[in-house]
């Protein structure tokens, strides 16, 4: 098992974004994106909410939502809550668009 992060290729929205993460990572973020990219389609085919910014934001906000009553309803353990925490941290701060790349 490997702690090296790697870039790995992620689609969101259409849009490809380079993500580092290690070996043992890969597989949760990609089942992250493939979780975001179908709240994505959620919110687009709802048809009430125009722009990709806002379609975004709404998905983040349902997810957050649906969490938030789980977390409620059904108390996480705080090592889940640690994990999701440091998951979520990785990826917004490896989060690179390609367009802002040299």
């Amino acid at each position: 098992m490997s702690e090296e992060q790697k870039p790995v290729t992620v689609n969101i929205l259409d849009k490809e974004y380079t993500v580092a993460c290690t070996d043992d990572e890969r597989e949760a973020l990609h089942n992250s994106v493939e979780f975001l990219n179908g709240k994505i389609k959620e919110v687009r085919s709802n048809g009430k909410v125009v722009g990709s910014e806002r379609i975004v934001v709404m998905a983040a906000l349902n997810i957050v939502h649906e969490f938030l009553e789980h977390q409620n309803s059904n108390e996480v353990p705080d090592n889940i809550q640690d994990t999701i925490r440091r998951v979520h941290d990785k990826i917004s701060n490896v989060l690179v668009d390609p367009a802002d790349q040299p």
